[in-house]
């Protein structure tokens, strides 16, 4: 964690959270997390205890983009079930109290593995660590969003073609300079989209192993955060994006294992967990190579927003620039698989 930011302005923070958390008793002291390239998070000291905040940036933002909102949403429908979340507490859309949108949450102590090789793990362990992240995912696309009040969280219509149309629109509004392999996956996405929606399954939208906490010292999965992006939509959007961390070469910025030997490692390979996946889930796993095809393309939209909010100095992070200069890698992976598909 970095020092605490002036720029939060503690006692107004207090006093709003006086008001609508239950038990809440300041002073506090704000403190951001790393990481974070979208929503900002920030530990909460307080005399009544430790809590978490999310705030969208300041500035100017792309339409649509850091809805905390949506994510404090999913919190309350989701805690209390099989899905793991943190208690969301209070949300505030008042832009007054600290410059920006923001909502608070209970904080789990728990650990976060940044690097998918789980270097941390000895190495007879970690199976059973990405067999939890897989169970995780499993769980979040087996609930009925209708029985959890959920059942209008998305949009009608093929999943896969509004979202390539979504983020072809982000990419557009982010673009600094023009990449072909960019350009690659925007024609021939469209036209290879899987007529199947998915049956308007819960996706989380940006699920990878440092989006979720586990017990300390043992392969179990206290918390999914980083609902940001979640929808109704296909579940194999989400679980391709967990498996890209497969495919991606190792790097400074975004941990990868593309090239490393797993087996030596202790990771799965990838039709492991997709059969697992497939087997919790009582899904067909069809059209993969699209799938993954997608989320690199996706990814690589993510990592130019990135890259533009760093150069309007507003970005979350002081790695911003660095993710920001993966785009180009990101997409030529993707038309990588999209050409061997096609």
């Amino acid at each position: 964690m970095s020092a605490p930011l002036a720029a939060l302005p503690e006692a107004a923070l207090a006093y709003w959270l006086e008001a609508h958390v239950p038990g809440f008793r300041g002073p506090l002291t704000a403190t951001k997390f790393k990481g974070g390239q979208s929503n900002p998070t920030y530990r909460i000291d307080a005399a009544s205890g430790t809590y978490v905040l999310r705030r969208k940036p300041p500035g100017p933002l792309l339409a649509s983009a850091h809805a905390v909102d949506r994510e404090f949403r999913v919190l309350r429908a989701l805690h209390g079930g099989p899905v793991p979340v943190a208690e969301p507490l209070a949300l505030c859309k008042d832009d007054a109290v600290i410059g920006s949108m923001f909502y608070v949450m209970a904080f789990v102590p728990g650990r976060i593995h940044w690097d998918p090789a789980l270097p941390e793990v000895p190495a007879g362990q970690r199976r059973a660590y990405h067999a939890a992240v897989v169970d995780t995912l499993a769980a979040i696309h087996t609930l009925d969003p209708a029985t959890i009040g959920l059942a209008d969280f998305g949009k009608p219509g093929n999943y896969f073609a509004r979202q390539v149309h979504r983020w072809t629109e982000q990419y557009r509004a982010a673009e600094s300079e023009r990449i072909e392999a960019m350009e690659a996956l925007i024609e021939w996405l469209p036209a290879h989209c899987p007529a199947d929606d998915g049956s308007g399954a819960l996706v989380h939208g940006d699920f990878r192993i440092d989006n979720l906490m586990f017990a300390p010292g043992r392969p179990e999965v206290l918390a999914v955060v980083d609902w940001e992006l979640s929808t109704l939509g296909h579940p194999l959007a989400d679980l391709a994006y967990y498996c890209m961390s497969l495919r991606l070469p190792e790097n400074p910025v975004v941990p990868g294992l593309g090239g490393a030997d797993r087996t030596a490692l202790g990771i799965p390979e990838e039709s492991e967990l997709v059969a697992r996946w497939s087997e919790h889930t009582g899904r067909a796993v069809r059209d993969w190579d699209f799938a993954l095809a997608f989320n690199f393309f996706r990814l690589a939209a993510i990592a130019q927003g990135v890259h533009a909010r760093a150069l309007a100095g507003n970005a979350s992070s002081d790695q911003a620039l660095a993710v920001g200069r993966m785009t180009g890698l990101v997409a030529r992976l993707g038309a990588e698989i999209a050409g061997a598909s096609g």
